[in-house]
């Protein structure tokens, strides 16, 4: 009698166990086919989801002053990316703006031929004053020339972002 009953339980178990397994799969198949669009991944593991579009996060900007944060995550294209290491880009806003990007700790950089690249962005937005000497750095490890540095003598406010995590949209 204890036989059949510890056969009857083994038996039990392995039912069971096999029908979790089954639909373990079921529900890995789904999340493949919901995801159409191919990222490749930077930083901290982010989702596409929830993003914010470029003209709603210059909406959220536009009523920011200087040292105030947000947490966000938005989605825009690549205008520009740091050619010394790809250690910053700056992303297009529809009004002509731009955001300035850096990676938190620059703990990740970004490839330095993504202009003109979607990308989805999650991190801090904020807006600060840039000293002269910081955008003559960033003019010079975008290329500018000697006579476009030399152009920039005054602070500047920006818009800019510390992202801890970037999706960048494979074609």
């Amino acid at each position: 009698m204890k036989h059949i009953l510890s056969l009857v339980l083994i038996l039990s178990v392995l039912v069971s166990c096999k029908e979790e397994a089954k639909k373990t799969e079921d529900v890995a198949e789904v999340k493949t086919e919901t995801q159409d669009i191919a990222y490749a991944s930077f930083g901290k593991e982010i989702s596409a989801s929830d993003a914010l579009s470029a003209d709603r996060m210059a909406v959220h900007y536009a009523k920011m002053t200087v040292g105030d944060t947000v947490d966000a995550k938005m989605t825009a294209k690549v205008d520009e990316v740091c050619q010394a290491k790809g250690c910053w880009m700056k992303l297009d806003l529809p009004d002509g703006e731009q955001v300035m990007v850096k990676f938190k700790d620059y703990g990740f950089f970004m490839p330095k031929d993504i202009s003109g690249k979607e990308v989805i962005i999650n991190g801090k937005a904020f807006v600060n004053e840039v000293p002269v000497d910081e955008q003559r750095h960033y003019a010079e490890d975008g290329g500018a020339t000697p006579e476009e540095i030399a152009k920039i003598t005054e602070p500047k406010k920006t818009l800019s972002f510390l992202a801890d995590g970037v999706l960048l949209k494979e074609e």
